[in-house]
């Protein structure tokens, strides 16, 4: 079944999702709200399923933003959830592997580049969802971190900034593969379900192309109260009144 729904509290922002498809998440949202794109002009989202992420970019930028997506059927849901917002003028949603397309939008040119990549190895003995759309979004069946990486680089320009979200229990994979792409990561925020956990669920990295690692470790999200209502920095990002 298809649905439409506003993305969180943006009410002008609406989102076209499919039960059998993975639905925009709080990871992609935390992400969108971490990207510091200011006086950027050419963005581009990895692997953008419905487009979450380019469609909260456009209430911080003006960029020309585009979305990548292997998958046609998820690509099809995208472009219709652009054209409901008429934001047919600044994103483009492009159909194909993330694998050597800047072959077709250009080498050397985004100055932001940005994915939610599939958060699980994978290997022949791993457990993944009968639904391949699903299989597809969280296990690196068609793409690996290193690849996505590797990708990013030949998109941006010196100096451009990758912003991604992953399993913070990656961070070791995420931090050698951006180094041996001559990335130097310049913030990194971790993001714990609630207040009172022990360790983070998810971390925020940005890195730029050809740049020197100075790190800035900024303080940490808590998603959830210890009463499992959201707290105020979440609502905030989300529009949440």
């Amino acid at each position: 079944m298809e649905e439409v729904h506003e993305l969180l509290g943006y009410e002008r922002i609406k989102i076209i999702q499919r039960d059998d498809m993975l639905r925009f998440s709080l990871d992609s949202m935390l992400l969108a709200d971490f990207v510091e794109c200011k006086n950027s002009k050419r963005i581009i989202d990895l692997g953008c399923g419905n487009a979450p992420i380019p469609l909260f970019l456009t209430l911080k930028t003006d960029a020309s933003i585009i979305g990548v997506d292997i998958l046609s059927d998820v690509c099809d849901v995208a472009r219709r959830s652009v054209k409901l917002n008429n934001l047919d003028n600044q994103i483009e949603i492009v159909n194909a592997s993330i694998k050597d397309v800047y072959k077709t939008v250009g080498a050397n040119s985004f100055d932001v580049v940005t994915s939610n990549p599939p958060y699980f190895k994978y290997k022949d003995t791993s457990i993944t969802n009968k639904n391949d759309y699903l299989t597809i979004a969280r296990h690196e069946v068609l793409i690996t971190l290193e690849e996505i990486v590797s990708e990013a680089k030949k998109l941006l320009v010196d100096g451009g900034s990758f912003n991604l979200v992953h399993r913070a229990e990656r961070l070791s994979d995420i931090l050698i593969a951006l180094k041996n792409e001559k990335f130097g990561v310049k913030r990194i925020r971790f993001v714990y379900t609630k207040v009172d956990d022990d360790s983070a669920l998810l971390v925020l990295v940005s890195a730029r192309k050809n740049k020197k690692a100075d790190s800035k470790v900024e303080k940490p999200l808590y998603v959830y109260n210890c009463d499992g209502t959201y707290t105020d920095e979440v609502k905030k990002i989300f529009n949440f009144k």
